[in-house]
């Protein structure tokens, strides 16, 4: 299966293969200039319809914008038979067939570009059909052992957005040994300049069961380092926009990252793959409330019970306990005529409302109308004739009003919550039997906050607020969820995130060994109970294609201490001389040794990260200031001109650089509350490297690292 470089010869297959590249350019420029010329004037002079349809045409034109530097295709299927209608046409606009060459025993042979997006030439005849389609599946799934019909699968390798090389597996030829792809293998390994890249070219078998699973159930993926968890992730949100379009349109999907660093870092995977409208934001974002700021930090102890599940139930309780049984009738005056309603029938009313189990604003819109309903029985009894009109007017009535008013009173979310942080009889009333006496002084403020304005809201309170909020009016679902590094999530922050995808699904993704709160999950089934999933399917990869097998199996020396029985990652990638470990005299010899490895990281390819303790920043950045090198923070883009990025350890999850430089790993352990989630911590710092990783320290290292076997 030997890799081709393309010559400039015209009667060689690469060059028209070349051809068939600048030709479908041109059709997707010829498509995004057919978009250009529509005038809505020409279908609707209604100026409502004309809005909605020209936003619509605006997005139809980003989505038809051609990346120059990306492939517009990247493989090639040839099929022994003619493909069926079904299968090429799949559920969408650019499911597409080119009947070509003759196969073998004169067989008809379909022959498929497999590319980002669907183009087509001006006849309507398709020239690349969308990575997402039925017919493009066999691209990764097909083997020898199960060739699916495809006699042939061609790899095309790229430098920028030019075509330079290919590659031909031949499925059906006994004599051909399997072998690795070099293209795929130097895909994965291509240096990494600028935002996450998708890889729609290099997804595995494994990896696409999970990308085409069905939108009705949700799927939780665990995944070590290199194992491209997130990237699936994505690719599995751009899937389900192209098979159900229309209804993922109304209902709308969210990815959910665990911090702005890490969105920025992901943001163009979509666009890539031709989806704009999929909205991006942290745990922090979904709980935002008009009018609280979070301005504070919790202790590690409050903030591990403030994001525990029983604090749902306490915020039910105090939710509920707003009710105030009726004592007193209420008396409607309607003209000449007085109806009165007892206190007893009242409290029937409300106990109905109760046992339903009804939203606490539901009920309380609820009630006037059930008291006016009573008020028109009486009506009718005494031989009038009422209708909804007059109901209404009942409802709005002064004396129902007050009833409402004082028997199930309107609560505001984030005055309950300041409440019960701040008033301990307030808070021990709704606690009893949930929360002892020391988990209650540990969430109580020391010093109370005079209004919802003044108060230091920490990230935990956000997530109450949200909890209440909830009792009180339902949270609007989405259609999909993607939940990505939820291993770090406390199962209020789980409950958050379910709200918004209970009619709908989500994709979880994470790895267990690289939970790195307090209040980390020890496990996907309660992870998963708490989202509201518990039926969920759970996928594991292990097989790792970004991060070098020298690399991992170092990092997995600390498995057995911070996840004990979860499997290793098995890299794909073997790379010699990728790990160095240095260790120097002391600590005023370190900074030195660290920008040393910095500069000849800076000789070599690809971008670099240097990462560290979050203490150790502030000295690290003077010492690459003063020795007069630029650097960016976490999320940034990287560039040909700046490919050195600085990043504090505790926004290192997610990233990835070509070359990364780790300082002082016994500061990253240091730096955190307990020995095994500063290990944690340490774990995550050590698997971010692609192409090799620099390892320096002058203390000692973890137990576990200082273990011959480098």
């Amino acid at each position: 299966m030997p890799a081709h470089e393309l010559e400039s010869d015209t009667t060689d297959p690469l060059a028209r293969e070349r051809a068939h590249l600048a030709a479908s350019r041109s059709a997707l420029r010829a498509m995004r200039e057919d978009a250009q010329a529509l005038d809505i004037r020409d279908v609707t002079a209604n100026w409502v319809n004309a809005a909605v349809l020209q936003a619509q045409i605006d997005e139809r034109i980003k989505s038809l914008a051609d990346l120059s530097h990306t492939p517009l295709f990247f493989g090639r299927l040839d099929y022994l038979h003619r493909v069926g209608d079904d299968l090429a046409e799949g559920a969408s606009e650019g499911a597409a067939r080119s009947a070509s060459d003759k196969g073998g025993g004169g067989r008809r042979e379909d022959q498929f570009y497999i590319g980002r997006r669907h183009v087509h030439d001006a006849d309507g005849d398709p020239m690349v059909i969308d990575w997402r389609a039925p017919v493009s599946q066999p691209f990764y799934r097909a083997s020898r052992k199960d060739p699916q019909d495809v006699g042939q699968r061609r790899r095309f390798g790229y430098t920028g957005g030019e075509l330079t090389a290919y590659e031909d597996e031949h499925l059906t030829d006994p004599s051909e040994a399997e072998q690795t792809s070099k293209l795929l293998q130097a895909e994965i390994e291509r240096p990494r300049v600028g935002p996450m890249r998708d890889i729609v070219a290099t997804i595995q078998p494994e990896q696409d069961e999970i990308v085409r699973s069905g939108l009705g159930g949700t799927v939780c993926v665990q995944g070590g380092p290199g194992t491209g968890k997130t990237a699936v992730g994505l690719h599995r949100v751009a899937y389900l926009l192209y098979a159900h379009r229309e209804r993922l349109a109304r209902t709308g999907t969210l990815v959910i990252g665990p911090n702005r660093s890490f969105l920025h870092y992901i943001e163009q995977v979509l666009p890539a793959l031709g989806e704009l409208e999929v909205k991006q934001a942290t745990v922090d974002d979904l709980v935002a409330t008009a009018g609280v700021e979070v301005r504070g930090t919790d202790p590690a102890d409050a903030a591990v019970v403030k994001g525990d599940a029983r604090m749902a139930e306490v915020l039910r309780r105090a939710v509920r306990s707003h009710v105030t049984p009726p004592t007193e009738p209420v008396v409607v005056v309607r003209g000449s005529r007085r109806w009165r309603i007892p206190a007893y029938e009242l409290e029937e009313i409300v106990n109905e409302l109760l046992a339903r189990d009804m939203r606490y604003g539901a009920a309380h819109e609820a009630l006037p109308q059930r008291i006016a309903h009573a008020v028109l029985v009486r009506m009718e009894e005494a031989g009038e004739a009422p209708d909804d009109r007059v109901q209404n007017a009942v409802a709005r009535n002064p004396a129902v009003k007050a009833a409402v008013k004082a028997i199930w009173p309107v609560v505001d979310p984030a005055k309950l919550v300041l409440r019960l942080l701040s008033d301990a009889e307030f808070l021990a009333a709704h606690a009893e039997g949930l929360l002892d006496e020391d988990e209650q002084k540990t969430i109580l403020w020391a010093k109370p906050a005079r209004s919802v304005k003044s108060a230091k809201w920490s990230a935990a309170d956000a997530v109450l607020i949200d909890e209440a909020g909830d009792l009180v009016a339902r949270t609007h679902s989405l259609g999909h969820v993607v939940l990505d590094e939820a291993q770090d999530l406390s199962p209020m922050q789980y409950r958050a995130v379910g709200r918004r995808c209970t009619t709908g699904s989500a994709t979880v993704l994470g790895d267990l060994a690289q939970g790195t709160t307090p209040w980390s999950t020890e496990s996907w089934a309660q992870a998963l109970h708490h989202l509201g999933k518990p039926d969920a399917v759970v996928e594991e990869l292990t097989a790792g294609f970004r991060v070098p097998r020298e690399v991992i199996a170092y990092a997995s020396r600390l498995l057995p201490m911070i996840s004990p029985g979860l499997a290793a990652v098995e890299s794909v990638r073997e790379s010699p001389g990728s790990l160095e470990v240095r260790r120097v005299a002391g600590p005023a010899e370190l900074d030195a040794a660290v920008l040393a490895e910095c500069e000849a990281s800076l000789t070599r390819e690809g971008s670099i990260g240097l990462i560290a303790a979050d203490a150790r920043i502030p000295v690290l950045a003077e010492a690459l200031t003063a020795a007069g090198h630029t650097y960016l923070s976490p999320g940034e883009e990287t560039s040909a001109e700046s490919r050195l990025t600085l990043v504090p350890a505790s926004l290192a999850k997610g990233l990835e650089y070509d070359y990364v430089v780790l300082d002082e790993p016994s500061a990253v352990v240091d730096g955190e509350p307990d020995e095994r989630t500063g290990l944690r911590r340490l774990y995550v710092a050590l698997t971010r490297a692609v192409s090799g990783l620099t390892v320096v320290h002058s203390a000692e290292l973890p137990d576990q690292l200082a273990t011959p076997g480098i």
